[in-house]
């Protein structure tokens, strides 16, 4: 294993991804970029004999420190959708600077480009951020992901909720999305940065093992916490009314709206078997991680 640093190491995916490459007994050319580190992972991190480096995507002097003698970046999107581009450009310009020789970056599936795109925000940073990965003249690995298996409870709540509501009220209309629980993406790329020649410059499409609608999402539900559970889709105008009267704030309506739109507009209704062929077996079923989050 080259020498490899890991960014976003205290968030959800990048401490998964270190977690797998623990296990492969990949550490002695491993490092982590922490922003803190008096943060509890970050302390836990140097404990299991981890390499710390300390930098911030907004602090390109931090960054030039950090990627000191790396070999290899795995690169997690920032997830400030408003400053991501510039705090990328900070990212990308500086690997090239100190002569990074490969960048591993997570990035998202999409249908549609265009500026009218329910999901234009979020792609075209992703796009942008790509373009200039590859235009850097470094080799690349363009890891395109499809939604988290997580988002599931953070757009529908967690049980006790669904208990209350007996419902789902989402305006995603009938489409279909192929989600991945992260762990599924943690191992796949844990794998790939055990080996990362073989994925030079290459763009990989990583979707779930099954598509699935909030409709059939909810029949599930009904099966696991034994309720019936209902599906609702209401147009975009009634969804944000109604959930501004139950006092969510309007970020995140915003952002609910967002990608339930981009779900409607099928952005995430695609089917390709490179994460399969990475893992080398199927996602994880929906009924399983159903199973985990709701039983």
């Amino acid at each position: 294993m080259k020498k490899t640093l890991i960014t976003g190491a205290t968030g959800g995916l990048g401490s998964t991804v270190v977690k797998f490459l623990k296990e492969k007994n990949n550490l002695n050319h491993l490092a982590v970029l922490v922003r803190d580190e008096n943060n509890d992972l970050a302390k836990q991190y140097k404990s299991d004999g981890i390499e710390i480096r300390i930098g911030d995507y907004d602090n390109i002097e931090s960054l030039e420190n950090a990627f000191k003698d790396i070999e290899v970046l795995y690169f997690v999107s920032g997830s400030d959708i408003n400053n991501r581009l510039p705090q990328h450009k900070n990212v990308v310009a500086t690997a090239k600077k100190v002569g990074i020789k490969h960048i591993l970056y997570t990035s998202t599936v999409r249908k549609d480009e265009s500026s009218s795109a329910p999901l234009f925000p979020v792609v075209d940073s992703h796009k942008q951020t790509e373009d200039l990965i590859i235009d850097s003249g470094l080799n690349y690995t363009i890891l395109r992901h499809s939604l988290y298996a997580e988002v599931i409870p953070m757009f529908i709540g967690d049980k006790a909720q669904l208990l209350q509501t007996k419902s789902i009220y989402l305006p995603t209309a009938n489409g279909a999305t192929a989600f991945v629980p992260r762990k599924d993406f943690a191992e796949a790329e844990a794998i790939i940065l055990s080996d990362p020649e073989t994925y030079e410059n290459k763009i990989l499409e990583f979707n779930g093992s099954e598509t699935i609608t909030f409709s059939e999402i909810a029949k599930l539900l009904s099966e696991t916490i034994n309720e019936s559970i209902t599906y609702i889709s209401p147009e975009e105008a009634e969804f944000k009314t109604k959930m501004t009267e139950v006092g969510l704030p309007d970020f995140i309506i915003d952002m609910l709206i967002m990608f339930s739109l981009g779900i409607a507009n099928t952005e995430f209704d695609q089917q390709t078997d490179d994460l399969e062929t990475v893992l080398g077996r199927k996602t994880q079923t929906l009924k399983d991680f159903l199973t985990e989050v709701y039983q």
